[in-house]
């Protein structure tokens, strides 16, 4: 440490180097890890035995097109022939997106334009496994008398009613449509496919009145009331879906059926390429500091042949100057790699924040870093030891 600070420009940009490095290293992969547990949070809330039907554009194979029976758009009257004809022991929800970068307001208070405003029936909110923190969901009520009532995300309350007014009965008005509040989401945080905080949630009959056409497209969510291996409920799902849709059985299907396992599956792999690519570039960037740190070190035994030939001829062995040249080396790592770690860790999460994941500490790429940081500074320090431990401590003291 005495040889560290006595050096200490050198011993500084050599740590700040290293730490850029490991900065890099942990800071890309913090966030990615954050990115990654929000987007599998966001998906596993459906719960991996359900399943959701969309439409799906016509596929070209071998520069032939098939058939096209249907466009592209799920009707609302389609989606309430399925759920009526489909049996199976199953909750089926009827959803779609009235409303994208919608202004709410309440009397002199209004959001900015980023509210959602959904269409949807009674069993949304048991699809999607989100909990109203006061009042109700929307009712079969609702849905037949066409009533003007919504559900509205806990980041537009806080908006709109300041002093912890009470948000029930209110009247708002949702890109200039007057609705009644009737439930209040419970917070959800995150940013991942726009957080339910700014989710606007309406009857399927008053939507259509207001924001849809008759060629507005709907998703078809179903969740299986209980688990049943052999229930096969999405081969069943899409049989009712081609009858519906009046395939004929050389009919390409024209929609898509998606699984909330599928995603997280697929997810999974695209995660783990980021990950590599992001723990490529952070070595990348260690890799330069490591030829930085062995050529400061380099510098260092030739500037310290006094010094060395002064401790051999009082009795150092060669092994013994090998040591204290490695260890240098390695201690200027290990204190790059510390700073490196906290302002990973820091910058890594303001930017998961900024994406609306959680603040999550990184154990595994800390001790990553550690590992990689210690092979560093034993890999650019051997040479410089090896060198100075050959040093012939004669020609060394006369060394000018």
């Amino acid at each position: 440490m005495k040889s560290i600070r006595s050096n200490r420009l050198r011993s500084l940009l050599t740590i700040a180097i290293i730490a850029v490095g490991i900065t890099s290293l942990v800071g890309i992969l913090t966030a990615t890890d954050a990115l990654k547990r929000e987007v599998f949070s966001s998906f596993e809330k459906f719960g991996t035995t359900s399943f959701s039907i969309v439409p799906k554009y016509f596929s070209v194979e071998g520069g032939i097109r098939p058939r096209v029976r249907n466009a592209m758009a799920i009707t609302y009257s389609q989606a309430r022939m399925f759920k009526e004809n489909f049996k199976e022991n199953c909750t089926v929800s009827l959803y779609s997106r009235a409303v994208s970068n919608a202004t709410i307001k309440y009397e002199g208070e209004s959001t900015n334009p980023t509210a959602t405003v959904f269409a949807a029936d009674e069993n949304y909110l048991t699809y999607t496994n989100t909990q109203v923190s006061k009042g109700r969901g929307i009712g079969e009520t609702d849905m037949k008398t066409s009533s003007f009532v919504c559900v509205v995300g806990n980041g537009i309350v806080n908006t709109l009613f300041k002093n912890n007014e009470e948000p029930l009965g209110k009247i708002i008005s949702v890109q200039g449509v007057r609705f009644e509040i009737v439930g209040v989401l419970e917070s959800v945080g995150g940013a991942f496919g726009g957080s339910a905080d700014s989710h606007v949630i309406i009857p399927i009959p008053a939507a259509r009145g207001y924001f849809m056409g008759e060629n507005s497209s709907f998703t078809i969510g179903v969740v299986p009331m209980e688990f049943d291996a052999d229930g096969d409920y999405q081969g069943k799902a899409e049989q009712v879906m081609r009858a519906v849709r009046r395939l004929s059985p050389i009919d390409e299907t024209d929609f898509r059926i998606s699984s909330s396992e599928a995603m997280i599956t697929e997810l999974s792999e695209v995660m783990g390429v980021i990950t590599v690519v992001s723990a490529v570039i952070g070595l990348i960037t260690l890799l330069g500091a490591a030829v930085g740190l062995m050529n400061i070190m380099l510098v260092s035994v030739k500037e310290r042949t006094r010094e060395i030939g002064t401790r051999k001829a009082l009795g150092a062995s060669s092994k013994t100057i090998k040591e204290q040249f490695l260890i240098e080396s390695v201690a200027i790592s290990q204190i790059g790699c510390a700073a490196g770690i906290v302002a990973g860790i820091l910058i890594g999460n303001i930017v998961a924040a900024a994406m609306g994941a959680p603040f999550i500490i990184p154990w595994l790429w800390m001790f990553a870093a550690i590992v990689v940081c210690l092979f560093v500074g034993v890999a650019s320090g051997y040479l410089p030891a090896v060198k100075a431990s050959r040093l012939d401590p004669i020609e060394a003291l006369r060394y000018e």
